[in-house]
């Protein structure tokens, strides 16, 4: 039995090595063929290449390895160095050596395997790491899983194995396409990622909203223009908030109201600021909205819900809930909507705004009006034999205990067995396990024996004793009259 377990563990063990093996084919020819079709991929230490010809009607096939002397050899015909080749020029060197020497050979050259290689990341990172890489990752790729929020993109350093240091912004490349900035990553390099100095947030009515790391020097006039592409054309440039939360005397934040002049002068920002650049459009005057609607995420609310609505003055309430439309729900009740004004209520007729097309309202909205749009009620009725019959409010996915209880329960001296009678607005019969539906009735059954029988005994035993007294009364009587 041992032996049968550890034959199992021992193909499990195999058949995993064979699907990790399949998966390292996989991207090894993935990569390859990417590095080949690429006019930029550089040969690099750890590359396998293969080499195929004809010599002399043989075919000959072997591998070629780079290793870190970057000096390789060419089927016994000589050694080239091919460090800062790509694989185009190095393939293109070989092929001309081999058909130089071997006439009509069918010289061919590819990229078997791209070489693997660790680089070194540091500096304003989660910790010191050594990450994995290849011929065409770069910079951007091999730092992203390693950043923290005080890490600079503006400020990343990577030295080569050969000692020298260059020093890149990834902004640029991000925003501009200078692909100079993101360099790929070479054996033997190490990041250095620095520590951001300033980042700003900047919202509104810009045409680039976003998280901007700041150079020295750079300000608002820079944060509005060059990061966030400029004013939109519905920019109020006469309503600039900056929220200031690097404030000591007020740490819940403190709010600077600028305008087109501090965008001139550059006002200076701070870390962690956040400049808001209002529209024209937040100036429109605002009505409110509430009762049985939608919320603003479109969610159905079985509670009351108030929104409010930006509007064109001298809108009419027509054009209003026409745009609204999706808002309203199977709940809502717009034939009994009304408009507080003032104090004041309007009645408004929404159902003829929504379903009919010929319908058109007088009725011009006015700043903070409120549209109310009540629920519609619905109600389940009670009746029978339970504690207090009458009409309750109907809840969706409710069963007839529900109401029952509502009602204060059974009469149990005159309801036996839970016995009850369900019919919906139609007056079909419903089964107990469906759930009851609007203007359901349900009545509770009299049917208990006990109940009528003490119902009518009282009677029956006044009657049967008025009867043995007239008998008694009756007998006397002949009694007497027979002495």
């Amino acid at each position: 039995m041992k032996k049968y377990f550890l034959f199992i563990a021992i193909g499990m063990y195999l058949q995993g090595a064979l699907f990790a093996d399949d998966a390292q084919e996989s991207t090894n020819l993935y990569r390859a063929q990417l590095a080949m079709s690429s006019t930029d991929y550089l040969v690099t230490a750890g590359d396998v290449y293969t080499l195929s010809f004809s010599a002399n009607n043989t075919a000959v096939s072997y591998p070629i390895l780079v290793d870190t002397s970057y000096r390789v050899r060419v089927a016994n015909i000589t050694t080239i160095n091919v460090e800062g080749n790509t694989f185009l020029r190095f393939k293109q060197r070989v092929e001309e050596l081999v058909t130089q020497n071997y006439h009509m050979s069918s010289v061919q050259f590819v990229l078997t395997s791209p070489a693997v290689f660790q680089v070194t990341v540091k500096g304003e990172v989660s910790q010191t790491a050594a990450c994995e890489a290849w011929g065409l990752m770069r910079l951007s790729d091999v730092i992203k899983n390693n950043l923290t929020p005080y890490s600079s993109t503006r400020n990343v350093v990577i030295t080569s194995s050969n000692g020298i240091s260059k020093t890149y912004d990834l902004f640029q490349a991000e925003r501009f396409g200078d692909l100079s900035q993101n360099p790929y990553m070479r054996p033997g390099d190490v990041v250095t990622i620095g520590r951001m100095s300033r980042k700003v947030t900047l919202d509104g009515a810009v045409e680039r909203k976003g998280t901007y790391e700041l150079l020295d020097g750079e300000n608002l006039q820079q944060l509005i223009y060059y990061y966030g592409g400029g004013f939109d054309s519905f920019a109020d440039v006469s309503r600039i908030v900056l929220t200031r939360m690097l404030n000591p005397a007020n740490p819940a934040g403190e709010k600077i109201y600028l305008d087109e002049k501090a965008v001139s002068s550059n006002y200076e920002l701070l870390s962690y600021d956040s400049v808001n650049v209002s529209a024209y459009s937040e100036l429109k005057p605002v009505m409110f909205i509430e009762g049985a609607i939608n919320s603003a995420e479109g969610t159905t609310l079985y509670a009351s819900s108030r929104l409010v609505i930006t509007f064109d003055e001298g809108e009419n309430y027509s054009t209003l809930v026409s745009r609204l439309q999706t808002f309203f729900t199977a709940e809502s009740d717009v034939s009994n909507a009304y408009v507080i004004r003032n104090g004041k209520v309007i009645p408004l007729n929404v159902g003829k705004m929504l379903y009919d097309a010929s319908y058109y309202s007088e009725e011009t909205i006015k700043r903070y009006d409120t549209l109310v749009i009540p629920f519609k009620q619905y109600f389940v009725t009670v009746a029978g034999a339970v504690m207090n019959p009458g009409r309750y409010p109907y809840i969706p996915d409710r069963t007839w205990e529900y109401y029952i209880g509502l009602a204060g329960g059974f009469l149990l001296e005159k309801n036996r067995g839970r016995s009850v009678k369900i019919q919906d607005i139609s007056g079909k019969k419903m089964r107990k396990t469906e759930l009851i539906t609007p203007e359901t009735t349900i009545t509770a059954s009299t049917n208990s024996f006990t109940y009528y029988f003490n119902q009518y005994a009282p009677v029956i035993t006044t009657v049967l004793s008025a009867v043995s007294t007239t008998v008694t009364i009756l007998i006397a009587t002949r009694s007497i009259r027979d002495k």
